[in-house]
């Protein structure tokens, strides 16, 4: 008997567009002999399932279900397709888990520790985790400049802490420039950290749990033709994805291990996708994503596919996964 699959997509942050792709591509793709899937659109002032005509019903949130032609439908599974918040930042898992309904996205705790930047790197720091110095600042809190410069240098990096597909980041050159780039990120968050700028090969690293056991899929390399791997080089064809990256045996063994144990040290279920530069032949982590992005051109689908393992099975997998 087919599964009835709630695959939300949308979400409150300016990823919103991406996450409707992702989504729409789990839709495509899902096993239609195992499952039947749904396009539920999540945004604030609406959650609505939305049909193949573009009609819209409302979702209860009081037990997540739909009535479609005076049929309640309850789901077996849902998956989780929204980038940034809810979807990302432990909301929508904590809803989940409240009303017992399984998802493929990692727990709540899990969810909100890696979408705060601060402090995935503060909980990665004693197990030897190489990161990239960094400063932070809270809106509000008085800019000291030189104090910013003194500790990470230039040309640094300002980030929104919590926010995705580097909306809010700016790589500062001039300590004239520093103040723009804060007001930038500040729009994202109220939060933002700013980082040294790390001179190396940049790779993403995804790493799952597929049939039953951590999986590190192949490596991609990131050759950006924009200053960094910013919002068009991922989104708008500015970069290079080079699946398997250009390493060295001994580099690629160093970041496999290290993306294997960054993933079980947060004890992860689920995607996830793992940026490092390698400075000094070592890869220093610069974040991980847990919904990374799930279209066709999408890296961690680039990097299942060299593994052999075509979208339709990714998802399946994930459901499953999440059924357990």
């Amino acid at each position: 008997m087919q599964k009835h699959i709630a695959i939300i997509m949308g979400g409150y942050s300016s990823e919103y567009e991406i996450s409707l792709k992702s989504g729409q591509v789990v839709y495509e793709s899902l096993d239609s002999t195992k499952y039947i899937g749904y396009r539920i659109h999540i945004f604030k002032d609406k959650w609505v399932f939305v049909d193949i005509y573009g009609d819209e019903f409302p979702v209860n949130k009081h037990d997540f279900s739909i009535m479609i032609n005076e049929t309640k439908i309850s789901f077996d599974c849902v998956f989780n397709a929204i980038h940034g918040s809810p979807g990302e930042d432990g909301y929508m898992q904590g809803y989940f888990e409240l009303l017992g309904i399984p998802h493929t996205s990692c727990n709540m705790y899990q969810a909100a520790l890696t979408f705060n930047k601060r402090d995935l790197l503060s909980t990665l720091k004693p197990y030897g985790i190489h990161c990239a110095e960094s400063y932070y600042l809270n809106l509000g809190d008085a800019i000291d400049q030189n104090a910013i410069i003194d500790k990470v240098g230039l040309p640094c990096f300002v980030k929104a802490n919590k926010a995705g597909s580097s909306f809010g980041v700016s790589k500062v050159y001039e300590k004239n420039e520093l103040e723009k780039a804060i007001q930038i990120a500040f729009k994202e968050d109220d939060e933002i950290i700013i980082e040294s700028f790390l001179d190396g090969i940049e790779v993403s690293v995804g790493v799952i749990t597929y049939q039953g056991k951590t999986k590190v899929l192949p490596i991609t390399e990131i050759v950006s033709e924009n200053d960094f791997f910013d919002y068009e080089a991922k989104y708008q064809g500015k970069s290079q994805e080079i699946t398997p990256a250009r390493l060295t045996e001994k580099q690629e063994d160093k970041v496999r291990i290290l993306a294997k144990q960054i993933y079980e040290i947060l004890k992860m279920t689920g995607f996830s996708r793992s940026e490092f530069i390698f400075k000094n032949g070592d890869p220093h982590f610069l974040e991980m994503n847990t919904i990374p992005g799930l279209t066709k051109e999408s890296i961690l689908p680039q990097q299942a596919s060299a593994a052999g393992i075509s979208l339709t099975e990714l998802f399946s997998n994930a459901i499953e996964e999440a059924l357990k």
